[in-house]
């Protein structure tokens, strides 16, 4: 099966039979503890470890977890050094969308791309970004529509709701609530367990999530993820 990192086999014990976590982009570009060329602000060693105990948590109470990857080839249309003259957060359209140009990050087979929460707790990790032509903030599917293994994956596994949180809340994380909720889950973000790229986004979209019936969770709290 393509862009899968790892798969295992976990027995699905207690509450969690058909509520599946979803913990995105948690990868060593992204943070501030591996002085990412992404960081996002708050993302030192202990916001790891606390997305780590928690997915723990969730493991012990039977929940099957995945992860989502951003994977991205050498030559990928969001890098700024691939466009001759432009600089890192410029904003170019290619092709009547707008792309936002980042630092290289991610780069496939590079440390920094790599899941820093416990790759074992994982049933699957879906790589995402892997198309050069595209972004993909979303685990679902990439900015020109087209679908990664999420889906597919959830729903051989019994899955009709998800958990999601991870980095970054404005981007990776809103883009995967959204689109797991279009595809009909219910949907749960987690805002203690997630950090934004900038207040005013994210506020912005744990407002839109709610909008468009994300529930937004301050905190772990199992009884509310078992009853939403």
């Amino acid at each position: 099966m393509t862009g899968i990192e790892r798969v295992i086999t976990r027995t699905n014990r207690k509450a969690g039979k058909k509520t599946g976590i979803i913990v995105a982009d948690v990868q060593g570009d992204f943070t501030t503890w591996r002085e990412g060329s992404l960081a996002v602000p708050g993302t030192d060693k202990g916001f790891v470890a606390q997305v780590e105990q928690a997915t723990k948590r969730f493991t012990r109470e039977g929940y099957p977890i995945f992860g989502t990857q951003d994977w991205h080839p050498p030559d990928h249309v969001s890098f700024f050094t691939n466009h001759a003259g432009k600089k890192a957060f410029e904003a170019i359209q290619i092709e009547g969308r707008t792309q936002v140009l980042w630092p290289p990050h991610c780069v496939q087979g590079t440390e920094k791309a790599g899941v820093l929460v416990d790759n074992t707790l994982f049933l699957a990790i879906v790589k995402k970004g892997k198309d050069p032509r595209y972004d993909s903030y979303s685990g679902f599917q990439d900015d020109g529509g087209n679908k990664t293994e999420m889906d597919p994956i959830l729903k051989r596994n019994g899955i009709e709701k998800v958990v999601v949180y991870g980095i970054a809340t404005d981007y990776c994380v809103r883009a995967t609530a959204l689109d797991a909720a279009a595809a009909g889950y219910k949907v749960a973000v987690i805002e203690e367990l997630s950090k934004g790229v900038a207040p005013d986004t994210t506020a912005a979209a744990l407002e839109e999530m709610e909008t468009k019936g994300v529930k937004i969770f301050k905190s772990l709290d199992l009884e509310k993820i078992k009853s939403f």
